[in-house]
């Protein structure tokens, strides 16, 4: 399944998989201190994710409760794509090239991925 997500749909799903199911009142709670936001504004975004298929909703209880449709894995692979694609060609290389340049990534993150490469390479 390839779903993108927005910024704050992100926020949502992290309070998901941190533990689900959850409430619109528990969710609002874990993101209001730190957002600002609403119920209003958690309903809509809810409203957004059942409709994109990231989020699934339980109405047989006496409240509706929330969970992630989507593991943070496919998540995570999903906005990579839509980052590589967007922003640097579709090639990871450049991507690689921008966390090292700007010194994002550490010597000990370049070795990991050094070892990354040559573990496939073996495959």
């Amino acid at each position: 399944m390839n779903v993108q997500t927005t910024d704050a749909e992100w926020k949502i799903l992290e309070v998901l998989w941190e533990s689900a199911p959850r409430t619109m009142s528990e969710i609002t709670k874990t993101l209001e201190p730190t957002t600002g936001w609403t119920r209003h504004t958690v309903i809509t975004l809810l409203k957004r994710m059942i409709d994109k298929g990231s989020v699934t909703v339980d109405e047989t209880g006496p409240v509706k409760t929330y969970s992630p449709a989507i593991t943070r894995e496919k998540a995570s692979a999903s906005q990579t794509k839509k980052l590589l694609s967007s922003v640097f060609s579709g090639k990871p290389s450049l991507l690689i090239n921008n966390l090292v340049d700007s010194g994002e990534m550490t010597l000990e993150e370049i070795q990991d991925l050094l070892n990354l490469l040559q573990q496939e390479n073996k495959k």
